[in-house]
């Protein structure tokens, strides 16, 4: 069983510059004593896989850059891979397969699905076997507000639609907001990270939405119960809190030096 570090996460990085100058405000920051590691997010669509125009160019790195982005060894490099423009999730696999290499290069360690509710788990292990990356790159299924409705919102009867992963994802990330910047709910979200942590404590846990500088305390009930729980942030970040503008990166700094307070003694 591999070991899985719990990790403080950006998402859309566009060149290795922005990546270097985070990780520098990352390990000034880090709490001593604390193992994490800075996740480093890059955007993928179909669409921008595929060549096919979509309204998110300016803020999605082109697929040809991905690889210079992930660098560094020192980061968790992660390729967000959106499927929602997908027509046929018959094949997600190939999708998956061609995104991880060549386009994730090797430093590549995970990939995370994105707006595809419950896709089937055959597809997501052809797709990491395809790539021949199955013993190096890690899989990370984001659960929406969209999949939570269609378990009835009841925690176990997630863990129970969960089982069916349980041998193809490393991770499982809720996020309510999907992009949309929607404050986080801790207290709504404890009673499915307890679930899943009880019956599936082989999945590492990760909670997205909302989260930011501004916002940083969001998470704190969750990380006093789960010390080892790994989050993510994005349109919280972008100027306006808008997915579609750049990334301020002065909002970036200030987001990982107010969330890794958290993890002080």
């Amino acid at each position: 069983m591999r070991k899985l570090v719990p990790y403080i996460g950006i998402c859309d990085f566009m060149n290795f510059e922005q990546v270097k100058a985070m990780l520098d405000v990352f390990n000034a920051n880090l709490p001593a004593g604390v193992e994490r590691k800075l996740h480093v997010g890059a955007m993928m669509s179909y669409k921008t896989l595929n060549g096919l125009p979509t309204k998110w160019e300016a803020v999605f790195p082109r697929k040809e850059d991905i690889a210079t982005i992930f660098s560094s060894d020192e980061t968790y490099n992660c390729l967000h891979y959106v499927a929602d423009d997908m027509r046929d999730d018959r094949e997600l696999w190939r999708n998956m397969a061609i995104a991880i290499s060549p386009y994730g290069g090797i430093g590549i360690h995970a990939i995370q699905l994105d707006r595809v509710v419950w896709p089937d788990p055959l597809q997501i292990f052809n797709g990491i076997h395809t790539s021949r990356h199955d013993d190096d790159v890690e899989v990370i299924l984001q659960i929406s507000g969209v999949a939570l409705d269609e378990v009835g919102n009841n925690p176990e009867e997630l863990v129970e639609r969960l089982r069916d992963y349980e041998t193809v994802i490393h991770r499982v990330l809720l996020d309510k907001s999907m992009g949309q910047g929607l404050g986080l709910d801790a207290v709504g979200l404890l009673p499915f990270l307890s679930a899943i942590a009880e019956s599936l404590p082989n999945l590492g846990l990760v909670v997205a939405g909302g989260i930011g500088p501004d916002t940083a305390h969001l998470i704190g009930p969750i990380v006093k119960e789960f010390p080892d729980i790994s989050w993510d942030a994005q349109s919280k970040l972008h100027v306006d809190g808008h997915a579609m503008n750049p990334v301020d990166w002065d909002r970036a700094t200030a987001y990982l030096e107010n969330t890794l307070k958290l993890l002080a003694a």
